[in-house]
Formats: C-alpha cells, structure tokens, sequence
C-alpha cells in the first residue's frame, strides 16, 4: 500500500512534505497540450513576423510601429516563455526548483502587464493622430516613442518587483508541497493589480477608442453634409467606413475584455486559480490575447501582408530590401 502511495508523489523520497502528481486523464491532457502547443506556436510565429517587419524595412520605422513592435516583442515572449511553462506546470509535477518557479512567476506579471502597457500606449498615439493630426508631428516623435516604450517596460519590472516582493525574499513560500510552484496573493495585492493593470488600463482603452470613434462619426458627417444627391455613392462609402470603424472598435475592446475579465473577476474570488479545476483555461484565455493582438493590430494594415509576403519568399535576404517600397 505504501509502495502504490509513493508511486503517486513527486517526490517519493520526501514522503510527508511531496505533491502528488497531477491526475488528468490521458485524452485530456494530450487534448489540452495539444491546443495549448498549437497556440504558442502561432504565437511566436505571428509576433516574430511583426517583430521582423518592423525592425527590417525602413519605411515601417514610426512611432506607432516602434510601439507595435514593442507589443509584438511582449507578446513574443508570451509565446516562446509563458505557454510552454504553463502546460510543463499544469500536467506535470514541478522539478525546476523554487528558483526557477519565482522566475517564471515574475515572468508572467512583468511580460502580461507590459503588453497590456503597450496596448495603452498604442491606444494613446492613435488618439492623438486622430483627435489633434496637426500637432501629431510635433507631439509623437520616433525618439518619444521608443522613451515611452522604455519606461513602460521599466515600470513594469519595478511593479512586478513589488508584487511579488515576498516570493522573491522566500521562494516557495506559498507552495504547499514540494513539487507544486504557486502563487497566492492577499485580497490588497490582488485588489491593487485589478485596479493598476486591469480598471485602469481598460478604462483609458475605451474611452480613447471612444472618443477616436466620435471624432472618425463627426468627420464622416462633415463630409456627407457638403455632397449633394449626386453624389450619393460618396455618403455610402462613408458610411461604410464608419461601420467599418465600429466594427474594429468593437473587436478591439471585445477581445481584450473577453480573455481579461474572467481571470481578474475569478481571481477576486480565488485567489490561487491555478488549484481550481477552471483554473488552467482562465490562464490560458489570458495569455490568449497575445496570440489575438497581432492579428488585430497588425493583419488590418496592408503594410503587414506585404512584409510577409517579402519575408515568407525569403525576399528580405536579397541587398538593398530593407529599402523596399512596403506602404
């Protein structure tokens, strides 16, 4: 009886203090790693793609694509670092050691929230282009953008060092057993990162959006009241580009929405989800929105497809191609 115990334990030789290894069924843990690998493997490839385009052609060096790129670079890392972690931690016991558990821990609130702070700046420069385009110039520079990509990510690694201070203090404190790699929070801390890295950032998203929306409405309108009945293919086409303009605001909030408030709503209630049975998918939801965010951020502009066609053809390899002609 003993022996079968010990068969069920991480660590069978630590027989009071180890974990017992997880109990998913075959045909779900192959399912679930399965899904999971797939959208990590998109995911690196979509971001390294945006990663690629904007760092090689010339023409793509702007402000609002230097923040792109810095999304797409956390976004990456979500991708390359955060999944693969993920799945080894929720089908498999936990043999990295305390040291490796608070890295990957610090990993995920440093990376998560500074691509969450690059969707804020991204917000904020398409506002400005829109709302004021004749001060954009002089307001956004390509040197101001890549400041204020240096000191999202700063803010971030200081947050990320305040949150999980006593982790990084006493690594495996909260574990209960050994081969486990948690990470609970108390109801201030918790309330504190609902408030810094979702209300907040949300908030600044959807009104920006809003008010871009507004003002892209009241162009359209300016412009229809200048046509007359002649020209009445000009006021559908306009039309369209507002539904056009609501449908992409819609995906955008939608989207963020979707795969955010289950996890913060959920870790309100429970603050270590990752013991819970929904746990694991409403990890997982989260760190979809950085497979989703390259395709709603950069598959909209024209510029994306025609780098990556350049880059899948192997035509960026060629003398002279980061001059090539992509808008």
């Amino acid at each position: 009886m003993e022996i079968q115990y010990r068969a069920e334990l991480c660590f069978p030789h630590l027989l009071n203090s180890s974990c017992k290894k997880p109990t998913l069924q075959w045909s779900e843990a192959v399912l679930l790693n399965t899904v999971m690998s797939f959208i990590s493997l998109i995911t690196v490839v979509l971001n390294l793609l945006v990663i690629i385009s904007v760092s090689h052609f010339r023409q793509l060096h702007t402000p609002t694509n230097i923040l792109l790129l810095s999304l797409a670079v956390s976004d990456f890392l979500v991708g390359l670092l955060l999944m693969p972690f993920e799945i080894y931690r929720n089908t498999t016991c936990w043999f990295l050691g305390d040291i490796i558990c608070v890295s990957y821990l610090y990993l995920i609130v440093h990376i998560v929230n500074a691509s969450t702070g690059n969707v804020i700046l991204i917000s904020i420069d398409r506002y400005i282009a829109i709302c004021d385009p004749l001060h954009y110039p002089t307001r956004v520079s390509t040197a101001k953008a890549k400041c204020s990509v240096f000191m999202c990510w700063l803010w971030y690694a200081l947050f990320s060092i305040f949150f999980l201070k006593y982790e990084l203090i006493e690594p495996g404190r909260t574990n209960s057993c050994t081969g486990e790699c948690e990470f609970t929070i108390d109801y201030v801390t918790g309330a504190l990162d609902l408030i810094l890295n979702f209300v907040f950032p949300v908030t600044i998203i959807i009104v920006l959006y809003m008010r871009v929306f507004v003002v892209a409405m009241s162009q359209a309108r300016a412009i229809r009241s200048h046509i007359t009945a002649a020209t009445l293919q000009l006021s559908q086409t306009a039309k369209k580009s507002e539904m056009k303009a609501a449908r992409t605001l819609g995906v955008l909030v939608v989207i963020y929405l979707v795969c955010f408030c289950p996890y913060y709503f959920c870790s309100l209630v429970e603050p270590n989800l990752s013991s819970t049975s929904y746990g694991p998918f409403l990890i997982y939801l989260f760190f979809l929105n950085s497979c989703l965010n390259p395709v709603i951020y950069a598959l909209f502009y024209s510029w994306f497809r025609k780098a990556m066609k350049h880059i899948i053809s192997l035509q960026i390899l060629e003398p002279g191609s980061h001059k090539t002609n992509i808008l």
